[in-house]
C-alpha cells in the first residue's frame, strides 16, 4: 500500500494540473465562503508537465487541472482521473485527490484519497505526497518521500487563418 500512495498521489496532482490555463471557474465554485481556497485552485489550473524527481528515467508526467478536476497521467498503465479539495488554512497548502477512474491494473485506487502538498514559484509547480491524516506534513518538499517538479504548458495558439490553395 505504501508503493502505491505516491503513485496515487502523482498521478492525482498531475490530472489537476492539465487543465486549460485560461479557463476561469464558474461563478458558483467562486462562492465567498471559500474564496482563498478558490484563488489557490484557479492558481493550479491549466496543462502541467515534469517528472518524479528521482525517477526522470521513467519519463515525463502530465497533470491537467479542470475546475476541480486532476487527470495524473504517466503513460497508458499508469494515469488517474480524481476529484481535488484544497483544505482551508494549511501551510504549507494542501491538496486532497479522491480518485474516480483508472486503469485496471490500478482499481483497487478507486475512492482512495491522496493528500500532497505544494507551491508554485516562477512557473513550476512543486507536488509532494504526505502521509495520512493523522500523520505530520514533512518539513520541507526535500523530506517528502514522492515529489514532482513541473511547469505549466502554454496552451496552443490556433490558427485563425483557412489554408492557402492554389
Amino acid at each position: 500500500m505504501k508503493v502505491l500512495r505516491p503513485i496515487i498521489t502523482l498521478v492525482c496532482l498531475v490530472a489537476t494540473f492539465i487543465a486549460n490555463a485560461g479557463e476561469q471557474l464558474t461563478t458558483t465554485a467562486k462562492c465567498v465562503a471559500n474564496q482563498p481556497t478558490n484563488a489557490e485552485l484557479q492558481l493550479l489550473q491549466g496543462k502541467w508537465e515534469g517528472v518524479m524527481v528521482g525517477q526522470e528515467k521513467d519519463g515525463k508526467i502530465t497533470i491537467a487541472i479542470t475546475g476541480n478536476s486532476l487527470h495524473f497521467h504517466r503513460d497508458t498503465n499508469f494515469w488517474f482521473e480524481t476529484t481535488i479539495t484544497l483544505p482551508a488554512g494549511k501551510d504549507p497548502k494542501q491538496l486532497h485527490a479522491t480518485i474516480k477512474n483508472c486503469p485496471l491494473s490500478q482499481a483497487e485506487s478507486i475512492g482512495k484519497v491522496v493528500r500532497a502538498f505544494f507551491k508554485i514559484e516562477d512557473g513550476r509547480l512543486t507536488l509532494a505526497t504526505m502521509a495520512d491524516d493523522g500523520e505530520e506534513t514533512p518539513k520541507s518538499f526535500e523530506a517528502a518521500g514522492t515529489r514532482y517538479e513541473l511547469r505549466k504548458v502554454q496552451p496552443e495558439k490556433k490558427n485563425a487563418e483557412p489554408p492557402k490553395t492554389k
